[in-house]
């Protein structure tokens, strides 16, 4: 790690963590990085990651910064690393909460511009 790291900004990856926002359950659209927020899109989308890692990386932002293990980001991140994992259907209920979640943060205005955002 070449950059220096302050005791409330910390991080393993490119991905800060902002201590002083873990767990606080009121995540902004705006305070979500570029990157966790891509994949986040992608995993509502025609085509999700295929990458468990890529997956995990967002799931453990939004288990950081969101809601923790009830965290409806984190649950679908999980559930779909899962599924990627062990070649399982998923959860398609948690997938709904998980779209219903990305409106409430700000993420998506609705469910089908979520599904229709990767289709050409």
């Amino acid at each position: 790690m070449s950059q220096q790291q302050r005791p409330d900004n910390v991080s393993i990856d490119e991905i800060p963590v902002d201590i002083d926002n873990t767990q606080s359950a009121e995540v902004d659209s705006a305070d979500v990085p570029d990157e966790i927020e891509s994949i986040t899109r992608d995993l509502a989308g025609e085509q999700p990651p295929t990458n468990p890692l890529v997956v995990l990386k967002a799931a453990r932002w939004w288990y950081i910064h969101g809601k923790g293990g009830t965290d409806p980001a984190f649950q679908w991140a999980i559930e779909w690393a899962r599924h990627l994992a062990t070649d399982t259907p998923s959860d398609v209920e948690r997938f709904d909460e998980f779209l219903e979640y990305l409106i409430t943060v700000g993420l998506a205005e609705e469910k089908r511009s979520l599904r229709d955002a990767k289709t050409p």
